[in-house]
């Protein structure tokens, strides 16, 4: 079977930055619904389209394709005395964003005189990404992971 629309697509990945140094990649294969449901990256994706078990794809993506470039604003300066006593740089907070209400996932990157710097971006934000991955199953979707816009099952989305 050849990927396709609707089709949950299961395969295992590695992510290199622009010096080829190992950024991530899975122990157990990834699924994801295919055809635009926001599953994995558009331009892996768009190199996924017809294509079957066994096949491989090798995907270079600038920072917008991927993670995005850093934003200032997601840097935040704070005092030390908001944090717990045992704050050390690589932890992460939750706070709300006081514009959106939305969560953020804040990690603290450096901490001197007696502040903290934490950074809601994506650690790998700026970064040029390239994404190769092997298919190791393609099957037809269910109608309930069409209807909810991803898969379902063993390597992909539990209820």
């Amino acid at each position: 079977m050849q990927i396709a629309k609707n089709t949950v697509v299961t395969l295992h990945y590695e992510m290199f930055d622009a010096d080829n140094t190992l950024l991530d990649k899975t122990e157990e294969p990834i699924s994801y619904l295919h055809g635009g449901y926001d599953g994995i990256f558009p331009l892996v994706e768009e190199a996924l389209q017809g294509k079957a078990v066994g096949d491989s794809i090798d995907v270079k993506m600038e920072p917008d394709d991927a993670f995005g470039e850093p934003e200032e604003e997601l840097v935040r300066v704070e005092p030390l005395d908001v944090f717990p006593a045992d704050v050390e740089v690589g932890m992460m907070f939750e706070a709300d964003d006081p514009e959106t209400g939305d969560v953020l996932l804040f990690r603290v990157t450096d901490i001197a005189d007696g502040k903290a710097v934490v950074d809601a971006n994506h650690p790998l934000a700026g970064l040029t990404i390239r994404f190769v991955a092997k298919v190791v199953d393609v099957r037809a979707a269910s109608a309930d992971e069409i209807s909810h816009g991803h898969a379902h099952g063993e390597h992909g989305h539990h209820h």
